[in-house]
């Protein structure tokens, strides 16, 4: 086994035995600090020709075709393409072997199948995107009767580091007043805690999606993520999802 295949990790959810998922770690690649070593974004100031081969190994080692996005914090939802970079915050298929991406150090990235096992999907949530509905926009998209949509929330920045300004409760709170139960108060003043996760389930029971699975893995403690409010130069992994060959 690669020591790339030894980094992934792989998502604790029923899904259906031919939707694939899991999330890239900092390990397994050829990149030099501070973006060592396997950094899949091609934003971040590392060399362009490492990111290349971090992402060739990925594919070769997962044996998909991965769709890669340039990621706005915006609601746009992309049909997967692994010909072309679009910009957008989720992408969806339905063919087998194209693997949806969500590159994150941080933010929330967020894995969708259906339990036929039909199509999937992948969106970035950081709290900009989320306030703005890129899960709704998502299953908007997808177009799957809710009690058969299954959730994955990836690794994202913990309810103890997640601190925000009051802005960020109102944003959520108008839409869903029960958001407030999301944040704490924070040390500094006029600063709260805010738990994305919480946040997330919140606006997608609001769409009646219960079967919502992960959500435990904090990116900023947790060294074997890349985390932009731990290391701001530093690299992005990947949550991918797609469909295996029946």
């Amino acid at each position: 086994m690669t020591p790339l295949a030894q980094a992934l990790l792989f998502p604790d959810w029923p899904a259906p035995a031919n939707v694939g998922a899991c999330v890239t770690t900092r390990a397994g690649g050829v990149s030099l600090p501070p973006y060592d070593t396997f950094n899949l974004g091609d934003h971040v100031g590392d060399a362009p020709q490492a990111v290349a081969e971090n992402r060739q190994r990925l594919s070769s080692t997962l044996q998909v075709r991965p769709a890669w996005l340039k990621q706005v914090h915006g609601v746009d939802v992309a049909h997967a393409d692994p010909e072309r970079v679009c910009q957008a915050d989720a992408c969806w298929t339905s063919t087998p072997g194209i693997a949806c991406t969500a590159m994150t150090a941080d933010c929330l990235p967020v894995l969708f199948c259906d339990r036929a096992g039909s199509r999937v999907a992948a969106a970035h949530a950081g709290w900009r995107g989320l306030a703005a509905g890129v899960l709704e926009a998502t299953l908007d998209t997808l177009a799957i009767a809710p009690d058969q949509v299954l959730v994955w929330l990836g690794p994202a920045i913990g309810p103890q580091a997640f601190e925000v300004g009051l802005e960020v409760r109102e944003a959520f709170t108008r839409q869903h007043p029960e958001a407030h139960t999301a944040f704490v108060p924070g040390e500094q003043p006029g600063k709260l805690l805010a738990d994305i996760y919480a946040l997330a389930r919140i606006r997608l029971a609001a769409r009646g999606i219960t079967a919502v699975y992960g959500g435990g893995l904090c990116t900023v403690s947790d060294p074997r993520f890349y985390s932009y409010r731990r290391t701001p130069q530093g690299g992005r992994f990947a949550s991918l999802v797609w469909l295996k060959p029946r």
